[in-house]
């Protein structure tokens, strides 16, 4: 058997980024200045509609798609640029996260005419938000053995079935739903479909999930008999394993996946000063040198995403690689502070708050987006080990 060639070649930031990321600097300046954006004393991704829509207006969402639809025609090395920006200032970018980052991907690729001059342009403006529709109680990670179904009706589907840790749906308006069109027979990837389904439909229930942190961050969505009608079918029946694994490439391999605690970096880097000891400066060096490593692996799977191609072990393999590397990080910042005496009052308080809310955070790196397990399965496949 011939294994897959995996494929990391980083690319090279033409100059004209640098003045974009100056200017987002200077935006982020600015909101912090006027007090819309405080110094952050967490990791998490927070929501704001109000941040979300000052970003639309300067263009930072949508960045890459084409004009009709209501993007900007920017390169994906310029969207990961502002991406690594946002997310470096710890940015409330929650709430069109999601639409921005992989659900618009999807319809750009497989939706129709008429649902990419719907969806897209509301998306751009910081209007419209989707939460994912992938994962199930009882599914964890083994997404194929999903029960959520869909049953034709006249005009339409009818569906039964209950998603989770659905981010953010409290505040979307739309999710990408994946569901059983037909039964799986000996191939359980058979007839999965998509569907985008209105989140405000009759016989939808949306119930809080509080995590570790105290924040309301995931939901679980129950579905009763809701009608879904024929016009909002995402590409052709039974399609929709292809989609899904696309959409995941997206999810899996940009900068959040190594960046979710460089907040706490920065703060231990700050407090640890010009006066740490070697020790301190050897561990610091080493996570830079892997956050650097991740950082060309992840900007590679971008060109090849903006190419059309599929990387999917190598977002496997970014996606691993990333989240154990962060939840070692909030481990090994914990360890230094400890060994260096750093003390998480006074001055160093914002550290001390940094690292609760982190460490809170950490123990769902390795599992959102598909659990390392499955990413291992992934890898194993792509070098012809399974």
């Amino acid at each position: 058997m011939t294994a897959a060639r995996f494929e990391f070649t980083p690319p090279v930031f033409p100059g004209h980024i640098e003045s974009l990321r100056e200017e987002v600097r200077a935006f982020l300046a600015e909101e912090r200045a006027s007090g819309a954006l405080p110094r952050p004393n967490y990791v998490s991704m927070l929501v704001s509609l109000p941040f979300t829509k000052k970003l639309a207006e300067r263009g930072w969402i949508g960045m890459t798609w084409p004009a009709e639809y209501g993007g900007h025609e920017r390169t994906a090395l310029e969207r990961y640029a502002v991406t690594e920006e946002l997310l470096a200032a710890c940015a409330p970018i929650r709430a069109h996260w999601v639409a921005d980052r992989q659900s618009a991907a999807v319809l750009l690729r497989f939706g129709t005419e008429e649902q990419k001059r719907k969806y897209l342009p509301r998306i751009a403006a910081g209007d419209w938000f989707f939460t994912p529709g992938l994962s199930e109680p009882d599914a964890g990670s083994d997404l194929a053995s999903l029960r959520t179904s869909a049953t034709k009706v006249e005009g339409g589907w009818r569906v039964q079935g209950t998603k989770i840790w659905n981010s953010n749906s409290h505040v979307a308006q739309y999710t990408l739903l994946l569901c059983r069109t037909e039964p799986a027979g000996e191939d359980r990837h058979h007839g999965l479909s998509r569907f985008i389904v209105d989140l405000s439909s009759p016989g939808i229930q949306i119930r809080p999930i509080i995590n570790l942190a105290g924040e309301h961050d995931f939901n679980q969505l129950y579905f009763d008999d809701v009608f879904v009608p024929d016009e909002n079918v995402v590409g052709e029946l039974g399609n929709g394993w292809n989609q899904a694994t696309t959409e995941l490439a997206y999810e899996r391999s940009g900068p959040e996946r190594w960046m979710s605690s460089f907040r706490l970096l920065a703060e231990l880097t700050e407090a640890l000063g010009e006066d740490a000891s070697p020790s301190a400066c050897r561990e610091l060096g080493a996570l830079l040198a892997e956050m650097l490593a991740l950082r060309q692996m992840s900007m590679s799977i971008a060109v090849m995403l903006e190419q059309g191609r599929a990387p999917n072990q190598e977002a496997a393999i970014v996606k691993d690689l990333g989240t154990c590397f962060e939840q070692a990080m909030v481990a090994k910042a914990r360890d230094l502070i400890h060994e260096e005496g750093i003390e998480l009052h006074g001055g160093a308080r914002r550290l001390g708050e940094v690292l609760d809310n982190a460490q809170a955070w950490s123990i769902c790196y390795t599992i959102r987006g598909g659990a390392k397990e499955i990413m291992r399965g992934v890898i194993a496949r792509g070098l012809g080990l399974r």
